[in-house]
């Protein structure tokens, strides 16, 4: 009964280690934080999720990653209608943003899932057109499954996870060959929807002045630059070593969201540039990984996926250091792996999986 849950020696053989480590140090160094920032009962909570992420992680490494293009299209739509059913019934309202269902005590954020069914989309489409990305009814079709999602994405509004969207899909089209013209175009397109957007009036006064408060946090050090300006403090308190884990710091008492958005914070005021450098080292690992899986996989769908996931990662991360650093705008994204968050560490860690599943079948395994 239970073979059919066993991985298959000559599989496994073809895991990348390297990969499952660097998420459970990247995890387990997110715990530290937690537990520094908001208690061990919050980084106890992460634990039992890492736990439930990785059991999760085995059985979807037991499926062959090409069964599942066939239920890429419900899975896109399904999340589709669960991003319109989160604005207009379901959602709860968190940071002036109606991008959250709510289950009792655990929240779900759609748009964390919606991402990868996106990718998913792109991916499955990509192949089917054989790589041609550059042929002009192929281009409208794949930007239209980008467009109809991140529609309702924007209205929520959420401008910070229609960066992330928009940054994969970028990342997807120049590995793909789209033309650099084009790229281009899409660019400028982007500055003239966010013009668009920032003066329709679904972003409100005070989320305006939240994300352009990086530029000077100190003009409204108690006001809408606290959270930058504390957090500057925070990190600036950590010099090269860190203060230790056995010091309560001033990001841990003072830095709004320093568990979530603001948890870079913590860790430079804990471990300080060493510790932050140890941090990225896992990254680039992690990401490098994905990138290369994302160059020897067998087909257009894995490539598609691996380098979906890779864009995903470098854009979250530079984002969050740097909104925590005061240069980029406060968005509220999270550093992946490393926020507290249940929900969202499952779907990320599921995610990297995909890109583990996708490398352990690079090549024709015998049996």
């Amino acid at each position: 009964m239970f073979n059919k849950f066993k991985l298959d020696s000559k599989l496994a053989r073809e895991v990348d280690w390297g990969i499952i480590v660097s998420i459970v140090l990247i995890v387990l160094f997110g715990i530290v934080n937690i537990y520094m920032a908001i208690g061990s009962k919050n980084a106890g909570k992460q634990l039992v999720w890492l736990i439930i992420s990785l059991v999760c992680l085995y059985f979807l490494m037991l499926i062959d990653y090409n069964m599942l293009e066939n239920y890429v299209v419900i899975f896109y739509w399904f999340n589709v209608v669960l991003l319109v059913l989160t604005k207009f019934v379901l959602g709860s309202k968190i940071n002036g943003a109606v991008g959250w269902i709510k289950f009792g005590p655990v929240s779900f954020q759609p748009s964390e899932l919606a991402k990868i069914a996106v990718i998913l989309m792109l991916a499955k489409k990509i192949q089917d057109f054989d790589g041609k990305v550059n042929n002009l009814k192929n281009f409208i079709i794949l930007a239209m499954y980008i467009i109809i999602p991140v529609t309702f994405i924007v209205i929520q509004p959420d401008m910070g996870m229609t960066m992330v969207f928009f940054f994969i899909a970028l990342g997807i089209f120049f590995c793909a060959g789209l033309d650099g013209k084009v790229i281009v175009s899409g660019l400028f397109g982007l500055f003239v929807a966010i013009a668009l957007v920032w003066n329709s009036g679904l972003i409100k006064g005070y989320q305006k002045r939240r994300l352009i408060s990086f530029l000077n946090p100190e003009a409204d050090a108690s006001g809408d630059g606290l959270q930058v300006s504390r957090a500057l403090i925070g990190i600036g308190s950590g010099g090269v070593f860190g203060i230790g884990i056995k010091t309560s710091g001033y990001a841990d008492a003072f830095v709004p969201e320093n568990h979530t958005d603001m948890i870079f914070s913590v860790i430079a005021q804990h471990f300080g540039t060493v510790g932050c450098v140890f941090l990225l080292v896992l990254y680039a690992i992690l990401i490098y990984k994905m990138i290369e899986i994302a160059r020897t996989s067998k087909d257009i769908f894995g490539s598609v996926i691996s380098v979906g996931m890779a864009s995903y990662f470098i854009y979250a991360i530079l984002q969050n250091i740097g909104m925590n650093l005061a240069i980029m705008p406060v968005t509220g994204i999270t550093l992946p792996l490393v926020s507290y968050g249940g929900s969202s560490l499952l779907t990320t860690i599921l995610s990297i999986g995909l890109v583990i599943n996708i490398g352990m079948r690079r090549k024709k395994i015998h049996f």
